[in-house]
């Protein structure tokens, strides 16, 4: 009997009037991605980096585009608000990871670009952090890995729609 084990138990015992069911599958999922992030923050750690400056570093590698992308083009790629978003590009400019440049298709905007240590610095902490998933991963096979993200995709779906 784990700890989620023991929560649910005692609910049952205390509200037997209550279908505490969801309480075991919902507390396993946070705990678990409460130790998932852990594990991630710590590869991020090794990197000078936290969540917030690697998912710049890693959104301006992956997106293909050399020249940069537009602070629009970031915020809609990392879906976070535009004030974190400048916080955390000030951040990477000081630290030497990004630079701002003038953007030739816009005259009064600018792209945001990963600067050599930036990327120097994002390719070793990605290749890290998919080492890292992998070794969170190896307790499941191929199979219960492809059911599992099946699962996921049909719960955040259903989510989603009562959220709506």
């Amino acid at each position: 009997m784990d700890h989620i084990d023991r929560i649910v138990s005692q609910w049952s015992s205390a509200r037997p009037d209550l279908d505490v069911g969801p309480m075991e599958t919902i507390g396993r999922l946070l705990r678990l991605s409460m130790l998932l992030r852990s594990e991630m923050e710590n590869t991020w750690k090794t990197f000078g980096l936290n969540s917030a400056s690697f998912d710049v570093l890693a959104t301006l590698r992956r997106s293909g585009k050399p020249n940069g992308l537009s602070p629009g083009e970031l915020l809609e790629l990392t879906m976070v608000t535009s004030g974190t978003m400048t916080n955390r590009v000030d951040q990477l400019v000081k630290a030497g990871l990004v630079r701002r440049v003038q953007n030739r298709n816009d005259k009064r905007g600018f792209l945001i670009r990963l600067t050599d240590e930036g990327m120097t610095v994002i390719e070793a902490a990605v290749t890290d952090h998919v080492e890292t998933q992998h070794r969170l991963m190896d307790g499941l096979s191929v199979n219960q890995k492809d059911e599992l993200n099946g699962l996921l995709i049909k719960l955040t779906a259903s989510v989603k729609t009562g959220a709506d």
